[in-house]
This record gives structure tokens, sequence and C-alpha cells, in this order.
């Protein structure tokens, strides 16, 4: 076997046997791995932990209600009596409860020695029969006689919100499944069609029903049924009287239905759909929105409708309005022959400008607006006052005045902390000075309510900080924590306002407060 060769410089560095060798006085004591016990923490790990530890969870509300065990996806509240509350949820459960809890002098977050612990408000009836999520709901409006609840499951559910005879209240009285998924139910204000509302589901259809309590083999009828939207039909609007529907879809389309007939008895049909009283498609560049539509509403005068949709686009399209005496056919159009009294597919004569409340900018574009970088979540407008709000995912909220030109009377950037802002509606049906306030929720967890007065140097803010400082400069004027939010599956998904005052959320945190 041949021997290595060595390099001698490597041999000179070597160390020798001398140098190898350690003192035993240099030798430290050795301690066996123990992998029980835990790591030793440096100052700044245990400065970490102790902010950790300093975390102060802020409840402002006064009760809650937690028995659904998933997110809580829709919340309504009764027509005449605006403590009753129904939740509908990822549990695919309803549960309806009384707000009715007396309010504090201060918030628990100001008491000196808060309850650590509270009691959940029990349930007035707990309803299921939805194989997937609850995530549309209503009361009939009118007397409220019946709550309805639609679901991922395509179901829409009738619940009779009185007691009749021996049933006890919220009872399933009739169900219907025509719909792959329902995306909103919205109930007609039309004081001669109470117990009417209109539904919008996933494959671009509408449907009208009517509740017929005396019909006991069909307590739902089926008054009209639309299919242009060629895609999912995402959002839909009553005009203040009840007698058109407006609605949206992600194929950028939006119309106007006639669904008793009382526009086509003042003389107002539609040159292009037949179905339609007002038609604009996404093929028109002037009304185009690339990828799609998402929120529609119209304003109390029924003079136009504003819908929202990607990118921060809000186009205002003028819709036709009927004088109170036109209607002559709207009884025999809902008793008739259902869904085959939808109009067929001929070429109707084009809206005179002489016609009953139709106007001249019928199916005009009044404006085209982009303040917002990304999608419009809702629309609201001003019971009383020419005011309307838009909120976006990118956190911003604008207030726009429809009586010059839409202009922007107030930009708030980061209304949400830079939070998605799901809902805005104005207060005030029935109070003029409240209809100057606007409550927001968001991803954030928070709510917030905005004093809308006022232009100027708010108009043209920079937007709120978490700090609230800019916040109060944009209008900010209250506030409500006790959400998880941040992120963290916390959010408020949506609320609704009582006549004494009372905001109750809808969480994604699966509580409601």
């Amino acid at each position: 076997m041949e021997n290595p060769i060595h390099n001698d410089q490597d041999a000179d560095n070597a160390p020798s046997d001398d140098e190898a060798l350690l003192d035993p006085s240099d030798a430290a004591e050795i301690v066996p791995d123990d992998p029980d016990h835990p790591m030793d923490l440096d100052d700044e790990d245990e400065q970490a932990d102790g902010q950790e530890q300093e975390i102060q969870l802020q409840n402002d509300s006064i009760a809650h209600f937690d028995l659904h065990s998933d997110s809580i996806f829709c919340i309504a509240n009764h027509p005449t009596d605006s403590m009753i509350i129904a939740t509908g949820g990822g549990d695919d459960t309803t549960y309806v409860f009384s707000a009715d809890v007396p309010s504090p002098l201060l918030p628990p977050s100001y008491e000196s020695n808060p309850s650590i612990t509270r009691s959940s408000l029990q349930p007035i009836a707990k309803l299921q029969g939805h194989t997937d999520s609850v995530n549309a709901m209503t009361f009939t409006l009118g007397n409220g006689d019946y709550l309805l609840t639609g679901g991922l499951d395509g179901q829409v559910c009738v619940h009779s919100a009185t007691t009749t005879g021996t049933a006890q209240p919220y009872c399933l009285l009739a169900s219907a499944q025509e719909v792959p998924e329902i995306n909103f139910l919205a109930p007609c204000p039309h004081p001669s069609y109470s117990n009417t509302f209109a539904l919008g589901a996933n494959d671009g259809s509408v449907w009208i029903y009517n509740i017929e309590s005396q019909d006991k083999e069909t307590h739902l009828q089926v008054v009209q049924a639309y299919y242009l939207h060629t895609e999912s039909c995402t959002a839909g609007s009553w005009t203040s009287d009840g007698k058109l529907l407006a609605t949206v879809s992600e194929d950028g389309s939006f119309y106007v239905w006639d669904p008793f007939g009382e526009a086509a008895a003042a003389g107002i049909t539609s040159s292009s759909s037949g179905q339609a009283v007002v038609g604009l498609t996404a093929a028109d560049q002037r009304f185009a929105v690339e990828d799609g539509l998402f929120s529609v509403a119209v304003s109390p005068t029924g003079a136009f409708a504003a819908v929202g949709g990607a990118h921060g686009m809000i186009r205002i399209v003028g819709i036709p309005r009927l004088n109170t005496n036109s209607s002559t056919s709207a009884t025999q159009s809902l008793k008739g022959g259902g869904a085959k009294n939808k109009a067929g597919g001929k070429k109707q004569a084009t809206t005179s400008a002489d016609a009953a409340g139709s106007g001249s900018q019928t199916g005009q574009i009044l404006a085209s607006l982009q303040m917002q970088s990304e999608s419009i979540e809702t629309l609201a407008f001003s019971p009383h006052h020419p005011l309307l709000a838009a909120s976006s995912v990118d956190g911003s909220i604008v207030i726009f005045d429809s009586a010059h030109r839409f202009a922007v009377r107030r930009h708030v950037k980061e209304a949400h902390d830079g939070f998605a802002v799901v809902k805005v509606a104005f207060g005030g049906p029935k109070d003029e000075r409240e209809a100057w306030f606007l409550t927001s929720c968001g991803m954030d967890g928070v709510v917030r309510k905005w004093d809308c007065r006022g232009g100027g140097a708010a108009a043209g803010g920079t937007g709120a900080t978490a700090g609230g400082g800019r916040q109060t400069q944009q209008g900010l004027v209250k506030e409500w924590r006790g959400h998880r939010g941040e992120g963290e599956g916390g959010g408020v998904l949506g609320f609704v306002m009582t006549e004494g005052g009372k905001v109750v959320t809808a969480g994604d945190d699966g509580v409601s407060l």
C-alpha cells in the first residue's frame, strides 16, 4: 500500500501533542440535555413577551348574542318593532332575539370595575331548515308578518312572524328552491303589496314572489321571473314607492323591472329588452364597468339610480318616475299566471317623453364617478338630504352631493384604518336631523358614526388614522368596538339601527353586539 503524501507546510502547522491536550482546570461543568427544560429568554424576548401580555381589549357593547357557531352573514330587524333582531350565519341557522335591554350611563370600557362575564341574550326562536349558510334575510314590510331567509343552498324560507291560531311564532310557513344560490332578498315597499319580495341568484335570475297566507296549498306564488342577467345577480333595490325594481350583475348589466305592470300602464316601455323599462349592459362603452357591478341604490325621489362596481366605478342612471294615479293593472298582474305573465321577447315602443312620470332622462347615464380604487361594496342615499354615500373595499367612504352634479362633499380615505368598509347606511327615515348622520362598519371590527354636514376642509382631508385625530376632522362623532377585527376573522359584516338609537351588529366572529 502506498504511503499518503504529506505537505511539509501542513505538517509544520500541525499542533503538538502538548498543545492538543486541555488543562483539567479549564474544563467547564457538563450539563446533560433536558428536552423538557425551557430555553432561557434574552432581554428582548422578555420585553416582547411582556408587551403581548399588556394587550387590552375594548368592548363598548351593552349586550351580546353568541349562540351562532360560525360567522353571522346577515342581520335584519322587524319593521314595526326594531328591537326584534334576526341573524343568519354559516352554521345554517337563523336566530331571533330581542335587543330591548337597558342602556348604561357609560359603556363597559369606562367602568372602573367592569364585570368579567356577561350572559348572552336568549333567543326568541331558533330556525333551521337550510342545508348551507344563511346569507340573506329580511322581514316583509308593512306589519312585518313574515321573516324571509335565503341560503347558499338556493332555498328561500318563509316564517310566520305572528301567532296564527295554535302555531308558534316564526314557524316555517313555506319554502321554495328555484336557484343554486341566493345572493339577496329585498322586501317590496309598495303599500298594496307588503307581502311581496324579490330575490337575486348566482345564476343571474331575478324572482318576484308574493306570500298568500290564505292559500294553504301554495303560500309562495311567483309573480315574475327575469333572466336577462348572464352572470350572478349581485344586488337589487326597489324604488321608494315599490313600483319598480333595479338589479345589477357581475356581467356589468343593469335593469329596471316593472313587475306589477304600472310602468306599462303609464305608457313607459323599453325599446331594447322587452322585459325591463331600463336596460344597460357592458356592450355600451359609456356604461361598461370591467369586472362587474356589485351594488345599487335608488334615490328617494325615484329619479335616478346609482350602481357601483369594480375599481371604484359608479354610474348614475336616470329611471322613470311613475305618478301615483298611474296604477291600473297591478292587482291583475300580481294575481295572474305568475311567471307566465312576464313580457315576451317582442320589441316594444320607445319611451315617450310625454308619458306620465317618464322624463327625458330615463335610461340616460347622468354621471360617471370614480373616487375609490377598489370595488364599491354598498351605496346609500340619505332619506331627506341630497347625499349619496359609497363604501369601498379600499377602506374609504365618499359622500357625493347629488344636488350639485355629484360633487365630492367628503372623502374619508381610511375610514376603517385600511380595512374594507362593508356597509354604510344613513339614519333618520323618521327624523330629518338624523338623516345627516352616516353609520359604517368594516373588517376592522369597528362601527363608526359620521356627521355628513359641511364640507370645506373635510372634503379635502387626507383620511383617518388609527388614533382618530383626522377621523374627527372628517366628521367622526362616535365609534363602537368589541369585535375582534384587524383581519383576524372578526370584522363586522352588517348592522341594523333601532329607533332607540342602538346599533346591532353581525360579526364575522359569530357574535352579535
